[in-house]
């Protein structure tokens, strides 16, 4: 337990140092702040895999699934690796969110910040039950593949232009709840107009947020629930993606238009450790044909975004 208390103890630092030093000033996260900090995060991820290297080489943490120190690095590799990937499509959804309430930009980090925070306790209690519905029911983990490959073929069909945050039903309850203000007062979450406590659309963003977080939980936590069941291993690399998730979004918000057949990637992703989830009492995949899945569908998302022209932004003349 002492090693999960280190942890969430450098990771409760993290979070206060990045919200009371570093960004304690609402400002515009521009491209190369962004750049930056995501290659920060990514560094202090992947380097965590030497920390996951020793804590299982000195037997510092429990471990349940009998990993050695060589497949514990690899396995963490892979799942944060699946978790930072599938965390593009989550970028689309807020950015979808933030333009529909208006939300300035200089504000958007303060609003992505609590949306983490939320984010890091929920994820926790769904890894949590997660595994230990693995440990006590052998077939659940059909249940997970299964899903998996139907969150890959909804994705597959499912055009993202359709999501209207407005017309949500967890928008139209909030309003059933209390008041709210479409008008802006810095970074307040609420305001009082004319005696009234109402809601920003700072808070009404972060609520909706939260939640499509927790959606989009439902698919990454099975994903890497299928790489291994090693609750630190899971957790970790869980959280640590999340973390880079902020930065990431500034950088790969304003990308999005270009790498258009990204989403392609992410289906194959799913679809890959779905099956591997539904053959893994019979087949045994190993960890580099993972990585390779991984990284060759990620690059090849990315080759064919800049390769393929884009017909839409073709222009016609007429003679």
């Amino acid at each position: 337990m002492l090693v999960w208390g280190v942890f969430i103890a450098f990771i409760i630092l993290f979070l206060a140092l990045d919200l009371g030093v570093f960004n304690r000033t609402p400002h515009v996260i521009k491209t190369k702040e962004a750049a930056i900090w995501t290659s920060i995060w990514i560094t202090i991820a992947l380097g965590f895999s030497g920390i996951i290297f020793w804590l299982f080489s000195e037997g510092l943490v429990d471990n349940p699934t009998g990993l050695t120190p060589e497949n514990a690095v690899l396995k963490y590799i892979t799942g944060y690796l699946i978790e930072l990937s599938l965390s593009i499509d989550n970028v689309f959804v807020i950015a979808v969110i933030f333009s529909s309430f208006a939300i300035p930009q200089k504000y958007q980090h303060e609003v992505l910040f609590w949306g983490i925070l939320g984010a890091i306790v929920f994820r926790a209690l769904m890894i949590f039950f997660g595994v230990a519905l693995i440990n006590k029911f052998d077939w659940i983990i059909y249940v997970f593949g299964a899903f998996l490959l139907f969150t890959a073929f909804r994705m597959l069909t499912h055009k993202e232009s359709e999501f209207d945050p407005k017309k949500s039903k967890v928008f139209r309850y909030m309003k059933k709840l209390f008041p709210i203000s479409y008008k802006m007062d810095g970074d307040k979450f609420f305001i009082k107009r004319m005696g009234i406590r109402a809601a920003t659309p700072l808070f009404v963003a972060l609520i909706i947020i939260e939640l499509t977080d927790i959606l989009f939980a439902l698919d990454s936590i099975p994903a890497i629930l299928a790489i291994t069941s090693d609750p630190f291993i899971v957790f970790s690399s869980n959280i640590l993606a999340i973390l880079g998730l902020r930065s990431m979004y500034f950088l790969v918000s304003r990308m999005l238009t270009k790498f258009r057949f990204i989403n392609y990637s992410l289906v194959i992703i799913l679809a890959f450790v779905g099956i591997k989830m539904l053959l893994s009492y019979n087949v045994e995949i190993p960890e580099w044909l993972s990585l390779g899945v991984i990284g060759i569908s990620l690059a090849g998302g990315v080759l064919a975004s800049l390769l393929i022209p884009d017909s839409s932004n073709t222009v016609i003349k007429e003679d």
